[in-house]
């Protein structure tokens, strides 16, 4: 991943000052206590930070907003990891009886690796993502978000670049945060459909009748199939590229089809070939009426690493943390602008540090306003906060993740409200 303008020796450097005047402490602050409706939610958070060589801590929690960032700015940390709430405060983990330490609530998470695709990109491998590749994590977002949604009713997704090659979930409904964790492996065993490891030649298997989810899931592959599979990644067109593809269908239709890729080359028409032997099938068999279907599903449907979500005490790094190796920072997604999410525009650490510098267009105007509202801000130092992350590329992540939190303030509102009537006497 070109990442230019950043150089990991550079990091013990720019971490102060990110974490001092650019790390949304407040906003961060607002998502992890929800709207304070249950007691010792925040302070019962475990946090973990991963330091200079590695060092990691484990076990961390705070009381206040403000002890997280005093200790944030004095550990400077090089990644930040989430887990859950527990029973007692994580922090005081070695002070309670053996046993009863429990992790008991935390958000369902996705997370969702491109070097899990490894086998069906050809552009990049390992930690290397480009653009073409990158469609696999749009079709991953687009897949999920709308069965989490639909199929399941949640309604506050935080989808988040990871900051170097993949993209995590965070479901955020009071409902998702307390799924047992049979629960929560019933949901991603419904959202996993690419079984099987390397040496699994066919990973997906379809039945009939086709499940409703699959059939949502295919209208979402088949519109980004033929740039993506036919076009960016050439599945039918180098000879090696097109075994595997021939390997993923019935042994007479191979048969057939390795003749028919004889007189034609041409990607779209040879899967045009593909598609009508699957209907000839359809039409006449009972078994293999889908391998169209399966190939799609197999090139292009997320694979999520169920393990991450199953855990209630499994740990997740946070948006807002920094990659190391990119410096990119792990910003939250704006789905109304999905197609168009580029990874490599994701702001690096010394790119926002240096924009802090550069004076705005209509900055003298700003500070003489600045200046004649002085006397009614309560907080000099939090007005200057604000305006710092504002003044570089961050901001409009930042201003995504303040709308997704107030999505969540009405749900937070209307559970207060509800209590408050619960306690009231008639």
């Amino acid at each position: 991943m070109p990442c230019s303008d950043y150089d990991p020796a550079s990091l013990p450097d720019l971490l102060p000052l990110y974490y001092r005047r650019l790390f949304p402490f407040s906003q961060y602050y607002r998502w992890l206590n929800y709207g304070g409706v249950q007691k010792n939610y925040f302070q019962n958070r475990e946090f973990s930070f991963t330091l200079k060589d590695d060092i990691y801590v484990r076990y961390q929690s705070f009381t206040t907003q403000n002890e997280l960032e005093k200790e944030m700015q004095k550990m400077n940390p090089y990644k930040i990891d989430i887990g859950a709430i527990y029973s007692h405060r994580p922090n005081q983990h070695n002070t309670v009886k053996s046993g009863t330490f429990q992790a008991l609530e935390k958000e369902l998470v996705f997370d969702i690796d491109m070097t899990d695709y490894d086998d069906v990109r050809s552009c990049c491998s390992a930690a290397d993502i480009c653009s073409k590749c990158w469609t696999l994590m749009t079709i991953a977002i687009r897949i999920l978000d709308r069965a989490l949604r639909e199929d399941f009713g949640f309604q506050h997704l935080l989808w988040v670049y990871s900051g170097r090659r993949g993209v995590h979930c965070w479901v955020c409904d009071e409902a998702a945060r307390k799924l047992s964790v049979a629960a929560r492996s019933a949901v991603a065993e419904y959202l996993s459909l690419v079984k099987g490891g390397e040496e699994t030649v066919k990973k997906v298997m379809l039945t009939e009748p086709i499940h409703p989810f699959i059939r949502e899931s295919l209208v979402v592959v088949e519109r980004y199939f033929p740039r993506y599979a036919l076009q960016d990644q050439d599945i039918l067109g180098r000879k090696e590229s097109v075994d595997k593809v021939l390997a993923l269908v019935p042994e007479d239709v191979r048969k057939d089809l390795q003749q028919d890729f004889q007189n034609e080359k041409k990607p779209e028409t040879r899967w045009k070939l593909v598609k009508d032997q699957a209907s000839k099938k359809q039409a006449t068999a009972k078994k293999f009426q889908h391998f169209e279907k399966e190939i799609m599903l197999q090139y292009c449907y997320p694979r999520l690493d169920v393990n991450v979500s199953k855990g209630v005490n499994h740990l997740l790094k946070s948006p807002f943390s920094v990659h190391p190796k990119t410096g990119r920072i792990s910003v939250p997604i704006n789905l109304k602008e999905l197609d168009t999410f580029d990874p490599f525009a994701v702001p690096t650490i010394s790119l926002i540090c240096e924009e802090l510098d550069r004076p705005r267009p209509g900055e003298e105007e700003e500070k003489s306003e600045e200046t004649k509202e002085k006397e009614n801000e309560k907080d000099a130092a939090e007005r200057w906060k604000i305006r710092d992350y504002k003044r570089t590329s961050l901001a409009k992540y930042v201003k995504h993740f303040d709308q997704f939190l107030d999505g969540m303030a009405r749900a937070w509102k209307g559970e207060l409200l509800r209590k408050s009537d619960l306690q009231k006497e008639f």
